[in-house]
């Protein structure tokens, strides 16, 4: 039996070595597999630019601290920028910083004299003929407040049958023409001067006028009835109407005068209202007592 050689081209000429040709043709041609392939690590390289980079002392201390120097990157590498983030305010610095824009500016007050001057600083108050004589009659209690308190000039013009008023460089208060004006218009009106005063010391006071005519379209007997339901017998209820919304009343022929606070003239002028449309006076009387006892209970 004839031995296969180990050299397989000397026996290509046999079957058997035709088949050992043709496998070890395969085995140099075969490629080796991707995880079969190695890579070769260049240590040496990595050596060198490690100790150029870095180089990392180790300390003869216990506590196993290293310390370690790091040079700048080259020109060539990738540097990579921090940002960093600007220090915030303290709480003290906000605090005073909101002080500050909430602060309001405050201005000293100026007297009418210091303000700039114009021909509006004058008021003149009409006076209707059947106040003429009243006027004179309490001529002294009129202007005493509006000298002496108020620090304003005041006249009588009996010939343009009005009083006039005007600031002067005694004036502190700016408003205190103003109040003044009204002051005297409510005297006109029909109010007496010690209710009529109170214009003058408060601020939210006010006189609301109307007509019983707006309310309701009345004549003859039915506005005499109207205006007799309202003032009631001997005043009575003008008397309850006035003390329990803490107003003053003025029926003067058919204008109703009213001078109080806002939400007092309010509370009267319903029960007025309610009157000349025809309610009965109990009912009002009703509807009065309620509203005292809730404000009696709001304050």
């Amino acid at each position: 039996m004839a031995r296969i050689p180990i050299d397989p081209t000397a026996a290509a000429g046999t079957p058997a070595g035709a088949a050992a040709v043709k496998k070890a043709k395969a085995k140099k041609t075969k490629k080796p597999k991707p995880a079969a392939m190695a890579m070769e690590v260049d240590t040496g390289a990595e050596a060198s630019t490690t100790t150029d980079s870095a180089s990392v002392p180790m300390e003869t201390d216990g506590n196993a601290a290293m310390a370690m120097e790091v040079d700048a990157p080259a020109s060539g590498d990738i540097t990579v920028e921090k940002a960093f983030k600007k220090p915030a305010a303290s709480k003290k610095t906000k605090t005073q910083a909101g002080k500050q824009a909430a602060a309001k500016p405050t201005f000293k007050k100026l007297k009418p004299s210091e303000l700039k001057e114009s021909s509006k600083d004058m008021r003149r108050v009409p006076v209707p003929p059947h106040r003429l004589t009243p006027l004179q009659n309490d001529w002294l209690k009129l202007y005493s407040p509006l000298v002496e308190h108020m620090k304003l000039q005041v006249r009588v013009n009996l010939k343009a049958k009005a009083v006039e008023m005007r600031s002067c460089p005694q004036t502190e208060d700016a408003g205190a023409l103003q109040k003044g004006a009204d002051f005297v218009k409510a005297y006109c009106l029909g109010f007496e001067i010690d209710d009529a005063i109170a214009l003058l010391r408060m601020d939210d006071l006010f006189i609301d006028t109307f007509e019983i005519k707006d309310v309701k379209t009345l004549a003859g007997d039915n506005l005499s009835r109207a205006i007799g339901r309202i003032v009631g017998k001997d005043g009575k209820t003008k008397f309850a109407i006035e003390n329990t919304s803490r107003t003053r009343v003025v029926i003067a022929d058919t204008k109703i005068h009213i001078l109080g606070s806002f939400a007092n003239i309010r509370v009267a002028r319903d029960a007025v209202v309610s009157l000349i449309l025809g309610s009965t006076p109990g009912k009002v009387y009703s509807q009065l007592r309620t509203i005292s006892s809730r404000m009696k209970e709001r304050f």
